[in-house]
């Protein structure tokens, strides 16, 4: 059974000897107590209070049940009304319960029954608010991090194209977080409480791709020793995620065209047409212009995909944003490892910074559970772990020599200050360099001590 809070218990009836004994049950189960003798003194208590039950009388002197249970309801409240009546009746009971009321109660009251329901609304509502809460961190789960100019535009064009059903084609790299945008695009979506399914094109095999997005019945191969529903029926009603759309072969894009067209197809191995309402996602690293030039892609299946193009950028053109998911990322291992935040020394995101992140953001992610794992105090030094490649720059890119002749003795010397575990006077001596030259060469590049 979930475990339930102590509640406020709002009891209206006009008579007294009810109010009082119902008070006294309830306020036997640890539970808060208001009581009301009319409809008006109940209305009363939600200016000021938030009765989480409502013990409600139908039949009330004045204004009665079912205009209070209206009131409660155009006020939006959270109560949970348990009508009772003494005179009830079928029609009485369909409308309470059409007007939100939770459940029904005749007099005489059965005490025990009094209890039993009054807990159940309790477990009602806890489950309702664990489930509120679930889905809130779910969608914090999937939230873009950055304030880089791209990124705020990318959100902007994610919270537009939500909106619609267009079909959607994500472009990035590998570990940009063309997922991530996937998903944001469906949480914002009038689609968000319906599922979110995957499917990585790249991965699933040629020969079985057909299957696992179509479905197929028993004994249509070798091995379908059951009838499976495939993806597209799966993602009926919410949203179909076609990750590494360019890796899909052939044959296997002129039946998805189909589907597209129709919203209809058949399992492998049927003969039904079966109905969907999907909206699909697709997303690639592969520039799909070329890749029909190559007739690797189907052009009218690109022009079917293709109604809204997102670009999510490399984490090399946004740097700007790596202080911001180092902190994020820091604080989401803390979670889940059970540890304290942890915080990142000075020296060790310059070296971040400084590094062109080919893997981008998953590179980094990955890079700063390794930190939280494998770093036992509170700060993390890059120094203490000599297994990350701080330097990987691109010389050629500079204007002139100087810059990339700079460049290049700054990320000489970080790297040999590191190997030595920063040790100047060491560092010094293998660079058959004067421990002062060393210093003001430091200096003069920015390179500071942890």
């Amino acid at each position: 059974m979930p475990k339930t809070n102590k509640a406020t218990v709002l009891i209206v009836d006009d008579e007294e000897s009810i109010r009082e004994t119902l008070s006294g049950i309830i306020e036997d189960e640890g539970h808060k107590v208001l009581t009301a003798s009319s409809g008006e003194k109940a209305l009363a208590y939600f200016d000021n209070e938030s009765p989480d039950i409502m013990l409600l009388d139908v039949w009330l002197p004045g204004m009665d049940g079912m205009e209070v249970l209206k009131a409660i309801r155009e006020k939006n409240s959270k109560v949970s009304v348990i009508m009772i009546s003494g005179h009830s009746n079928i029609e009485t009971a369909v409308l309470a319960t059409r007007l939100g009321a939770y459940d029904f109660l005749e007099k005489p009251l059965s005490l025990d029954k009094v209890l039993i329901i009054v807990r159940r609304a309790l477990e009602k509502q806890y489950l309702e608010k664990e489930n509120i809460e679930l889905k809130t961190s779910m969608s914090r789960q999937w939230e873009i991090i950055g304030e880089n100019s791209a990124i705020l535009e990318l959100k902007e064009k994610i919270r537009i194209a939500a909106s619609s059903q267009g079909r959607v084609i994500i472009y990035g790299e590998s570990g940009t977080g063309k997922e991530l945008v996937a998903r944001s695009l469906h949480h914002a979506s009038d689609r968000k409480d319906k599922d979110f399914i995957e499917v990585n094109c790249a991965a699933i095999p040629h020969e079985l791709i057909e299957s696992e997005l179509f479905g197929h019945e028993k004994g249509s191969f070798t091995g379908a020793f059951e009838s499976k529903k495939g993806k597209f029926e799966l993602a009926d009603e919410g949203t179909l995620f076609l990750d590494e759309i360019g890796d899909m072969s052939l044959a296997t894009q002129a039946k998805l065209l189909r589907v597209l067209e129709t919203q209809e197809f058949q399992k492998v191995g049927g003969s039904r047409n079966i109905k969907v309402d999907v909206r699909v996602i697709a997303a690639t690293n592969k520039d799909l212009e070329e890749e029909i030039k190559k007739t690797n892609f189907r052009e009218d299946l690109y022009f079917r995909l293709n109604v809204i193009p997102l670009h999510v950028p490399p984490l090399r053109e946004r740097k700007d944003d790596i202080n911001l998911l180092v902190e994020h990322f820091l604080k989401v291992f803390a979670r889940q490892y059970g540890q304290k935040p942890k915080t990142i020394s000075k020296t060790t995101l310059r070296v971040l910074l400084e590094y062109d992140w080919p893997g981008n953001v998953r590179e980094l992610k990955n890079t700063i559970e390794r930190f939280v794992i494998m770093n036992q105090s509170d700060v993390i030094d890059i120094k203490e772990i000599p297994s990350f490649k701080a330097v990987k720059s691109d010389y050629a890119s500079f204007k002139t020599l100087r810059e990339a002749r700079e460049q290049f003795e700054k990320d000489f010397i970080l790297k040999k200050l590191q190997e030595n575990n920063w040790n100047v006077s060491k560092t010094a001596e293998e660079l058959e360099i004067e421990r002062s030259n060393l210093h003001r060469k430091m200096k003069s590049l920015g390179i500071e001590t942890p």
